[in-house]
């Protein structure tokens, strides 16, 4: 298959840029996967669209403020280092306690072996490693409390399709209301819409909430460079299944139950290891997993998930999971009615 097999066309206008008034207040358009009958509905819906007995799995990785600004102080071996010019950089993965893959930019001016400060200098780092498109390797010098620096000193990481900059609010709203693992650089946006009286509402109805975490990082920006979906390769990202969730997992596949993701980054997390066999165990680790047309699933029977990019590695995910031609006349029908797109946008459910 082709990358273009998943293209669709939106207006620039439908592509959301702040959240809804209100957490919950979202659109919600719903997929039967069977037959390809779809819906308008709200989000404050959902609960009722959950049965008994089902197991509802979120993400609970949380976002750091991963967007900074550095001043360029001249390379390591240079006596009276000397300010050279503001740099961005967006911390992606976390590779061992001091060391980050970031994104810089401009790239151009971040050159292996510059040091970097941030702030009035609480941080200050070395670019060690140099990649493609703007990706570099920063080790930083330890702090007392690197996170606590961050949360200083860093801006919310919105996505580039997002034309404006972050505020404080953002801080809140781009965070799921359960969110508790810090580490991601983009929230898994379709738990955004969730609220703790939502999420009561789900339980009354006998619906167990589990949890993993996945780590949302470098992929999330970088778009498909090539046209054969063959010739992707994901970057890898963290997560981990906490021994609740594994047992939950268990329970739900032996007695029959509809396990339902909340999000691509669940979805991927619990078919990584489903790849495995066997019965799922709590343990951390990282996938690159990438789930197209022709992919068996082998844990999930129900998604709730934002409106993805054209071409994108996510919508290919979701059209794996409820039929491409499915999917897309789906999303023909959400611009046609003017559904928000992408991460402060509208929903989706299929089941």
């Amino acid at each position: 298959m082709l990358v273009s097999d998943f293209d669709y066309e939106l207006p620039e206008e439908l592509i959301a840029q702040e959240p809804p008034a209100e957490r919950g207040g979202a659109r919600m358009l719903t997929l039967d996967r069977a037959t390809g009958k779809y819906e308008d509905r709200i989000f404050r819906d959902f609960p009722e669209l959950l049965r008994d007995g089902d197991l509802l799995v979120l993400n609970d990785s949380r976002v750091i403020p991963a967007r900074l600004f550095a001043h360029r102080a001249g390379l390591h071996t240079q006596p009276g280092h000397h300010s050279t010019g503001r740099i961005q950089i967006l911390l992606t993965e976390q590779i061992s306690e001091w060391a980050w893959r970031v994104l810089a930019r401009p790239g151009r001016k971040a050159l292996t072996g510059e040091l970097l400060t941030f702030g009035d200098g609480e941080l200050r780092a070395e670019i060690v490693a140099h990649g493609e498109f703007g990706e570099r390797t920063l080790r930083f010098e330890p702090v007392a409390d690197f996170f606590g620096e961050i949360e200083k000193l860093g801006h919310i990481p919105l996505p580039p399709y997002i034309h404006r900059a972050d505020v404080d609010w953002d801080r809140e709203r781009y965070q799921t209301v359960y969110a508790h693992e810090r580490g991601s650089v983009a929230a898994p946006t379709a738990g955004l819409h969730f609220t703790p009286e939502i999420l009561d509402l789900i339980r009354a109805r006998g619906v167990c909430i589990a949890y993993v975490t996945l780590h949302v990082g470098l992929g999330t920006f970088q778009p498909v460079r090539v046209e054969r979906l063959e010739d992707i390769h994901l970057h890898t990202e963290r997560y981990t299944v906490p021994e609740s969730t594994a047992d939950e997992l268990n329970a739900a596949r032996r007695e029959g139950r509809r396990v339902v993701a909340a999000g691509t980054t669940t979805v991927r997390t619990l078919e990584h290891c489903a790849l495995a066999g066997g019965e799922f165990a709590p343990h951390s680790g990282s996938t690159s997993i990438f789930i197209s047309p022709g992919f068996e699933f082998r844990a999930v029977q129900a998604l709730l998930t934002n409106f993805h990019l054209p071409q994108s590695t996510l919508l290919m995910l979701v059209s794996a999971f409820g039929g491409r031609e499915h999917v897309l006349n789906a999303y023909r029908h959400a611009v046609a009615e003017r559904y928000r797109f992408f991460s402060y946008g509208d929903c989706m459910f299929l089941g």
